[in-house]
């Protein structure tokens, strides 16, 4: 059991839990600011976590859904005030609905994680904070601290599952709902030589290709909020033709990107792409989420063969990195 401490301190509204672990801090930094690695463990086991959001990063912010046994599902969400990698993050922690926003009638906890090395590998410090006692029983009626206990248990079984998250494991697709897709992969490269692959078209019409046998003889890309982009294919040797179109909604470079995506010349609703960049051991996890309309598009998409086009992309994206790694 990781947890070896729990402290709760009336006069400063405050309750701190103390959990140690025989693994490397980088590695439990990274459980928490991956979210495949977190919503593994951040609910209980009767409560299981899924994080449709996760901005690893000051001014960043989670969304995240908790399922209980009776299918019944509740939403929070994060917003991060500091992050010092791989040492301390704090955030208000929030019930949310679905799309992230707070819920005032319900309390706001401020949460500081402190991440310290250990003789025996690594120890995290979570304090959270609270507005007043009133509050701060309401949480504890709720069942916070046997919930927290639980999550934390899980905490050993992910750290110690190192395959599932190695940076040789190729992209991954991974159902979040009935609307929505993540595919995470660890690019071996810094965060902002991935954002620039992204944001440079010379770059991207080197990698950015699916399959072998296509080039890329159009790539315009959104440079601000609000401008639109096109990016189109051609079959070498063939009329075969391809693209999409869409706009760009959000950037926090070298971080965060969100865009719309429609594929030209086809009368299918356009999905909304969230690219988050966050720095792991290893490189740059680079997790992707695709909202569609229907889960009858999601599927027909994955049954396209999306994730290995990706995949193939990746490499080769790799492979132009790796000369300015070395």
């Amino acid at each position: 059991m990781p947890v070896t401490s729990v402290e709760k301190d009336l006069d400063q509204l405050a309750i701190t839990i103390v959990a140690d672990f025989a693994a490397p801090l980088r590695r439990l930094w990274d459980a928490y600011t991956d979210p495949r690695q977190i919503e593994r463990f951040w609910g209980p086991p009767t409560y299981p976590a899924t994080f449709l959001r996760h901005d690893a990063l000051a001014g960043g912010r989670s969304v995240y859904s908790m399922t209980g046994p009776e299918g019944d599902v509740h939403y929070g969400c994060w917003d991060w005030t500091s992050a010092d990698a791989p040492h301390t993050f704090e955030v208000l922690d929030r019930f949310s609905d679905a799309a992230g926003v707070p819920n005032p009638d319900l309390p706001t906890t401020r949460m500081d994680f402190v991440f310290e090395e250990t003789s025996d590998g690594s120890r995290l410090k979570t304090t959270s904070h609270f507005d007043s006692l009133e509050q701060m029983q309401q949480l504890l009626e709720m069942g916070m601290l046997k919930g927290t206990r639980e999550a934390m248990a899980q905490i050993d079984q992910v750290l110690a599952d190192l395959a599932a998250f190695a940076t040789e494991r190729g992209a991954q697709a991974q159902i979040l709902s009935d609307t929505q897709v993540r595919v995470a992969r660890v690019i071996r490269g810094t965060v902002d030589q991935v954002w620039r692959a992204h944001n440079d078209a010379t770059l991207m019409k080197q990698w950015l290709l699916g399959p072998d046998g296509w080039s890329m003889p159009v790539c315009e890309i959104a440079t601000a909020v609000g401008d639109s982009y096109r990016y189109e294919w051609q079959r070498e040797g063939g009329e075969e033709r391809f693209g999409f179109t869409g706009e760009l909604l959000e950037s926090e470079e070298p971080y965060r990107a969100a865009t719309t995506e429609t594929m030209i010349g086809m009368d299918f609703p356009a999905t909304l792409n969230e690219m988050t960049l966050t720095e792991v051991e290893g490189g740059t996890l680079l997790s992707l989420v695709i909202t569609y309309a229907n889960a009858e598009q999601r599927d027909a998409v994955l049954a396209t063969g999306m994730t290995d086009g990706m995949e193939t992309s990746y490499q080769r994206l790799e492979g132009l990195l790796q000369p300015t790694l070395a």
